[in-house]
């Protein structure tokens, strides 16, 4: 099997993956029909989409880093069965809802708020899981290949939707998801344990929230990432909210319009989680940078298209560098974090990368109604670039580096070079970690 898909050679992860593609689809066309829905019931109110996504997400700010105490105590598999049925039968009853013509917008924001519940349960286990499947050798593969399954479901899952919406109605969009879910529950239930690559659980004792806090404090090279992450979850990711609004208030289209423009972001996030995949060694860290700086100019670029062909055109690209940025994170937080405290510092990455969200969603949406929805782009994207220059120069000056310009005629290019051991001692931390 080529380099590109090698953990697939891997039984247990084969079915993992296969189960995620199936219900990915239904999820991502479940994200597509609720913002709909959302803006249906509320008379397009972008305010209301901002509490919906916020709402979803705000039980992994609050519970997110209990989650990640779960994974490191509990059998992680089991605990993934127990909140993909409870997903399910959440999306079970907004179908059911929506379908008898009951449904109020309180109804989504509470079905909203539930799945935020089993998310902050499922995300940090399903996070910690993967290195239980496949090993460490093959971990940044099946990181990459994790985003690849995600965003193939995300190229089709929206515009899936957009067709279903404007021929049947949102309701049974809903129905479609809750039936998903059964792919990726049989799929657990095919593993075999014997082969998952265990690691020894951590015993319930008092205080493994704060050793796992302390444990990314005390690590700088985890340290930076997250805080990027954070900066880049809160600020450059809201496209849920804000394309759906471009699509509805500037372009004046429908949703099937709104589940394309979606397709195209996911076309460029599978390029680059393929592009990842084919990556050998481990993951470095001016990849990051680089990553997020480009994907916070391009995100600027997206804002400012004055055509829904262009910026469909520049949501492509905007994919590859989005996605080349989170693989990169998440591959370089799993693989620098030991054993015994994985899944609490997963748990701290996904509470930072989609806890965000509850303090940027609604004030993303309250900007777009104010200033118009591209005002809401520019603006994540200005703040996604700054965040990326200010994360290298720290990361620069915390390992002690120092870069060396050689303007050569046909190659110029930077060394990057430790600096002298008296700058070292006048100028840096002499206790942080190389």
């Amino acid at each position: 099997m080529s380099g590109t898909f090698r953990s697939l050679r891997t039984r247990n992860y084969r079915l993992f993956a296969s189960g995620q593609v199936v219900s990915n689809t239904g999820t991502w066309a479940q994200r597509v029909a609720q913002d709909w829905l959302v803006l249906e019931l509320s008379g397009s109110s972008g305010v209301a989409l901002g509490i919906t996504t916020g709402l979803q997400f705000l039980p992994v700010l609050v519970f997110g880093l209990y989650g990640g105490v779960l994974a490191d105590r509990y059998d992680k598999r089991r605990l993934l069965i127990a909140a993909q049925a409870a997903m399910g039968l959440l999306a079970l009853a907004l179908a059911l809802l929506d379908l008898s013509g009951a449904v109020q917008l309180w109804h989504v924001y509470a079905l909203a708020f539930g799945l935020g519940l089993a998310s902050a349960v499922d995300t940090p286990v399903r996070q910690a899981f993967v290195s239980e499947m496949v090993g460490p050798d093959d971990l940044p593969n099946a990181v990459s290949l994790n985003s690849a399954t995600f965003n193939s479901a995300r190229v089709v899952g929206p515009a899936a939707a957009g067709i279903a919406i404007a021929a049947v109605g949102t309701g049974w969009v809903f129905l479609a998801n809750a039936l998903s879910y059964l792919a990726v529950l049989a799929g657990l239930q095919a593993m075999r344990a014997a082969e998952l690559h265990s690691t020894a659980r951590a015993e319930r004792a008092k205080g493994q929230l704060r050793e796992g806090l302390a444990y990314v404090r005390s690590r700088p090279d985890l340290l930076v990432p997250i805080v990027l992450v954070f900066v880049v979850g809160t600020f450059g990711l809201n496209f849920q909210l804000t394309l759906a609004l471009v699509v509805k208030e500037v372009f004046e289209r429908s949703a099937g319009a709104y589940g394309l423009l979606s397709s195209f972001l996911a076309v460029g996030s599978l390029l680059g989680a393929l592009a990842s995949a084919r990556r050998t060694g481990p993951p470095r860290q001016r990849t990051l940078f680089a990553a997020v700086l480009a994907f916070g100019l391009l995100e600027v670029a997206v804002g400012l298209a004055p055509t829904y062909a262009l910026m469909a055109v520049l949501l492509v690209p905007t994919g590859v560098a989005v996605l080349t940025f989170t693989t990169t994170a998440n591959a370089i937080v799993q693989l620098g974090s030991a054993a015994p405290v994985r899944g609490r510092v997963m748990a701290l990455y996904v509470l930072v990368f989609l806890g965000g969200t509850p303090i940027g969603a609604p004030l993303v949406g309250a900007l777009a109604e104010a200033f118009g929805p591209r005002s809401s782009i520019v603006l994540g994207g200005a703040v996604t670039a700054v965040s990326g220059v200010v994360a290298a120069v720290v990361m620069t000056r915390v390992r002690r580096l120092r870069l060396e310009p050689h303007l050569v005629r046909r190659r110029p290019h930077v060394h990057v070079r430790p600096l002298p051991l008296e700058a070292q001692v006048a100028g840096g931390r002499p206790d942080a970690p190389r």
